[in-house]
């Protein structure tokens, strides 16, 4: 079994390659790896609580962790508690300590 850590930028609306990214994530936990997807930047965005977060819920049910940088979301105004259920606000000190554990990291 493999860990990854996955950084998203963008934010689906933003970029058509976002659902592959999370095809991506989805896949690799499927095949029996642990996967964290980091939500960075504008891909912040895709953890609001709305319709438009069905994509992230499923990622949490298939058993992805998903973080969304707290730096990211007070640039953008976000507060925690609107964010889709499953998603946990995270610094990147804790990312760049997952990727000192080893694990394989991506920047999508």
């Amino acid at each position: 079994m493999e860990s990854y850590l996955l950084f998203e930028s963008q934010e689906p609306l933003e970029c058509a390659q976002v659902p592959r990214h999370y095809a991506l994530a989805a896949g690799l936990k499927k095949e029996g790896n642990r996967v964290t997807l980091f939500l960075v930047q504008n891909g912040v965005a895709a953890a609001r609580r709305s319709l438009r977060s069905d994509a992230l819920s499923q990622l949490i049910d298939a058993g992805v962790e998903v973080l969304a940088d707290d730096f990211s979301l007070r640039e953008r105004g976000m507060s925690a508690l609107r964010l889709t259920a499953g998603v946990k606000v995270a610094t990147i000190a804790e990312a760049l300590d997952q990727f000192a554990e080893g694990r394989k990291a991506l920047w999508l």
